[in-house]
């Protein structure tokens, strides 16, 4: 299925062992893992393209569905489980009204979707006309072709799911390695840095920045250094926290960004990148804030990327002590149903 503007393969939980060893066999093995074209495989030779989505029965109150996401990655025959992704998770409801773990009602189906990873739940609303669901409809997103059905996500429960706090050091700006950022955990955990500060405009294109390995390099020693900070650990094997570098915007958006995977730069941005740059530009002090506060205030905001530009609502807080709620609008397709085979030497290890 297409998320967002991501692409994976999706799975009911209970066709997969339950073992992560051997279920992550089958998942290196379906990808292609460990070739930059996963030619043996259904991954698409890029992090984007190399996604898992397990969909299955609520293990948590209050849930209408469990959702656990998978990284696969390209060159290594590595599952990365630690990490979150919100394009993919555009694809999650209707996924589960497919195979019947969600009843569809008329006109909009509303359903909680429980993100194992995170612990998280999030809400999802489908586009389900006379209670079927629809891929069709007028929704655009930038990074995909065409228009799709909408689907809203919201997020009130995004704040601190890794770490335990939204701003994981107490502060909402630090200096590491020299420069100065903002490391904050709503959604995924980010190290959120000014272009500027690492001798970038930010207006770039992701292929000139996966070009210049001395800036990959340092992006990643300041990234593992910042997960140290966060209570992380040794982040070496993990693909959070997220860099992420913020400019002024370019075409009339509150700001630009450019986020990484984290060897590379996201073609358009993460939604899950988005709800936490949305998060920190309603938190005062931080780097994003000093860029959109006004933005922010507002309700709306448009953060720009390399694909065009992602539309946030941001609803105010309750209350001093509680976090505002981000939305956004994803679209999601079915690309392909069917049975995946795998080498039997696979199967006979893993049933």
């Amino acid at each position: 299925m297409r998320g967002g503007t991501s692409r994976g393969a999706v799975f009911l939980a209970t066709d997969l062992p339950a073992d992560p060893a051997r279920r992550d066999s089958i998942l290196i093995s379906a990808m292609g893992a460990g070739h930059e074209l996963q030619v043996d495989g259904i991954g698409g030779g890029n992090p984007l393209t190399s996604k898992v989505a397990i969909v299955g029965p609520p293990s948590r109150a209050g849930a209408d569905v469990d959702y656990l996401f998978a990284q696969v990655k390209v060159l290594d025959r590595i599952v990365d489980t630690s990490p979150n992704c919100g394009n993919m998770l555009a694809a999650v409801g209707p996924f589960a009204v497919e195979r019947g773990l969600v009843a569809a009602t008329d006109g909009e189906t509303v359903l909680t979707i429980h993100n194992v990873n995170t612990g998280s739940l999030v809400e999802a609303r489908l586009t389900t006309p006379g209670g079927v669901l629809t891929y069709e409809g007028e929704a655009r997103i930038d990074g995909v072709p065409g228009t799709a059905a909408s689907i809203r996500l919201s997020f009130p429960d995004a704040i601190g799911k890794k770490t335990g706090h939204l701003l994981p050091t107490g502060a909402a700006q630090d200096v590491i390695e020299g420069v100065p950022v903002s490391l904050v955990d709503a959604g995924v955990p980010l190290v959120i840095l000014r272009a500027e500060s690492i001798g970038k405009t930010g207006q770039e294109s992701p292929a000139e920045l996966d070009a210049d390995r001395g800036f990959l390099a340092r992006l990643e020693k300041i990234r593992r250094v910042c997960g140290e900070a966060m209570g992380l650990g040794d982040v070496s094997g993990l693909v959070i926290p997220k860099p992420v570098l913020i400019a002024p915007a370019a075409r009339g958006g509150a700001f630009t960004a450019r986020y990484f995977m984290p060897a590379s730069c996201h073609k358009a941005l993460a939604v899950t990148g988005a709800v936490g740059l949305a998060t920190a530009a309603a938190t005062p002090g931080t780097l994003v804030h000093a860029l959109a506060a006004d933005a922010a205030a507002t309700g709306q905001l448009t953060i720009e990327h390399p694909a065009g530009q992602i539309d946030l609502a941001i609803k105010p807080a309750a209350d001093s002590h509680t976090p505002p709620t981000v939305s956004l609008i994803r679209t999601a397709r079915m690309i392909l149903d069917g049975s995946l085979r795998l080498p039997a030497s696979l199967m006979s290890r893993t049933n």
